[in-house]
C-alpha cells in the first residue's frame, strides 16, 4: 500500500465549525467596535487564534498590547466553546464516518492534524472521542500552518515519516504546510485548488480511490 496513514485537518475536512468559528469572532469584533465580515473570515481558515485576531484588529483603529490580544483571543474562544456546547454526533456526517471506516478497514492508521486547542472536545461533541489513532493540534505545537509543524509531530506520533503519510486539508494553508513538510495530501474545496495539492477532489469519500 502506498500509504501507512492519513492526517486529516478537522475544520471543514471531519466537520464543520466555521460558523462557529464566524460568529464567535463576530461577537468579539462587535464588542470592540471593529468592523468584520464573512470575507475576512476566509482569510482565517487554517490559520492560528492569535494570527486571526491580528488579521481582524487590522481594520481597527486602536493599537492593543500583548496582553490586551490575548485577552481578546481568550474572549473569542469563550464564545467559541459556547457555541461548540451545540454539536452533536449530527454534525459528522455519515460518508465521512463511512468513509474514515473503510479507510480504517484498509489497515491504514488514521490522525489528526489540526491548529484548533479545541480538537479533543469537537471529537468528544460529535462523536469521535478515542477514534483516531494519534491526535496533533494547538495544544502540542509552536507554529501553525502554512508551517508544517503540527503534521511533522502527527507523522512523529505515529512513527511514520512524512512519505508514509497523506495529509487532508480543505485550506489553501494547510496544502502548503503539508507540502513544505514533504508530505503528499489530498484537498478538498479551495484545497482541491492549489497548485501544490496531490489529489484534488470533490468530495470526503473520493479518498477511497486515492488510497
Amino acid at each position: 500500500m502506498r500509504y501507512k496513514a492519513i492526517i486529516f485537518d478537522l475544520d471543514g475536512v471531519i466537520c464543520s465549525t466555521d460558523e462557529y468559528h464566524y460568529q464567535a469572532w463576530k461577537k468579539m469584533a462587535d464588542k470592540i467596535g471593529v468592523y468584520f465580515d464573512r470575507e475576512i473570515n476566509n482569510r482565517l481558515r487554517g490559520v492560528s487564534r492569535m494570527e486571526s485576531l491580528e488579521i481582524i484588529l487590522e481594520n481597527g483603529e486602536k493599537t492593543y498590547s500583548e496582553e490586551e490580544k490575548e485577552q481578546l483571543a481568550e474572549q473569542k474562544n469563550e464564545y467559541y466553546k459556547e457555541l461548540l456546547q451545540n454539536m452533536t454526533s449530527e454534525d459528522l456526517s455519515s460518508e465521512v464516518k463511512d468513509t474514515l471506516d473503510a479507510l480504517r478497514a484498509k489497515g491504514l492508521k488514521l490522525a489528526i492534524g489540526s491548529s484548533s486547542k479545541n480538537t479533543k472536545f469537537i471529537l468528544k461533541q460529535i462523536g469521535l472521542e478515542g477514534y483516531f489513532d494519534k491526535i496533533s493540534d494547538g495544544t502540542n505545537i509552536v507554529n501553525s500552518k502554512p508551517d508544517p509543524e503540527v503534521f511533522l509531530k502527527a507523522a512523529q506520533f505515529l512513527g511514520l515519516s512524512p512519505r508514509e503519510c497523506m495529509v487532508v486539508e480543505d485550506a489553501e494553508a494547510g496544502i502548503k504546510a503539508a507540502d513544505r513538510g514533504g508530505f503528499e495530501s489530498a484537498g478538498l474545496g479551495e484545497a482541491a485548488k492549489c497548485s501544490q495539492v496531490t489529489f484534488p477532489m470533490d468530495k470526503f469519500s473520493d479518498l477511497l480511490s486515492v488510497v
